[in-house]
């Protein structure tokens, strides 16, 4: 692993494939999530495809920089999940996009195929607005636009969520299980998920981070309008069963974003089913051969 300075942070980040001269892809973790929650199936079935993958922790994540303002109690973002208002925080979705451009200055690589996943597919979309030309292809997985009327967490998990214990590191892997069984798909294996989340935990842990994330996402602005101006070759892919954030948003942002393509899955819900990699991998190869017609 190696470490990289962007927009006045410490970025940690590892690089796969780079020597066999692919193109560049840059996978964007969602909420809470470390660079080792992209499972090495993933990343060696990009490799194989023919990418020099990127994968990297996103700010107050991992081993990447620590912050240390107070971030919203669970209780005050429940309430804004219901009130639909922005919360304050002291950071956005924009400062995590200008990280990841920042990785890719340091790392010399004047423009990436993106693929991000959640929070990272909100990341993904805000760099293909404020810097599309360092983007080649986007591909937005379980996302929404921030527009809080589509891809909402459903009613059940709100109310489950206010209700959880805080975890600590004894029990965190578990915990991570435990909230993953309320929004994950038919096809999601809980014993993978343990074995990564345990390893993960073991090498960071830190729940204000993930609390800090989250009030980034509630502070920063419905992207909507700036979608419809996004050019680069742009794929959405939602699981039919996402709880966490539901299918609409993935509709959403596929109807927002000019000649995208939409791609859902029955048995996917907020999670990456093993068993759907071979045909998502194939999507973002298509995606990324259209962003080469395209030039």
């Amino acid at each position: 692993m190696a470490q990289a300075q962007s927009n006045g942070i410490t970025i940690e980040y590892e690089e796969h494939g780079r020597d066999a001269g692919g193109e560049p892809l840059l996978l964007v973790m969602g909420l809470g999530g470390q660079l080792t929650d992209w499972s090495d199936e993933w990343v060696d079935g990009l490799v194989d495809a023919g990418f020099h993958v990127i994968r990297f922790d996103n700010r107050d994540i991992g081993l990447s920089t620590e912050f240390d303002w107070k971030p919203p109690t669970q209780a005050e973002l429940a309430r804004s999940l219901v009130t639909r208002r922005p919360g304050s925080a002291g950071y956005k979705l924009s400062d995590m996009a200008d990280d990841a451009v920042g990785l890719l200055d340091a790392l010399e690589i004047d423009a990436a195929h993106v693929v991000g996943i959640s929070m990272g597919g909100m990341i993904a979309q805000t760099m293909s607005i404020h810097h599309p030309e360092r983007v080649r292809s986007l591909t937005s997985i379980m996302s929404n636009t921030g527009d809080r009327k589509h891809g909402g967490v459903h009613r059940t998990v709100i109310r489950k969520m206010a209700r959880r214990p805080a975890p600590n590191r004894a029990t965190a892997a578990q915990d991570s299980v435990d909230a993953f069984r309320m929004w994950s798909g038919s096809s999601w294996d809980p014993e993978a998920h343990l074995e990564r989340a345990t390893r993960s935990v073991a090498r960071s842990f830190r729940p204000a981070g993930t609390a800090r994330q989250n009030a980034a996402i509630f502070a920063s602005p419905d992207r909507t309008a700036a979608l419809k101006r996004i050019t680069a070759p742009t794929l959405v892919i939602h699981g039919l069963q996402d709880k966490l954030v539901r299918p609409s948003g993935g509709t959403a942002t596929a109807k927002a974003v000019p000649g995208s393509r939409l791609l859902m899955f029955p048995d996917m819900g907020h999670d990456m089913p093993r068993n759907r990699f071979g045909e998502m991998i194939e999507a973002i190869v298509a995606n990324a051969k259209r962003a080469t017609a395209h030039h």
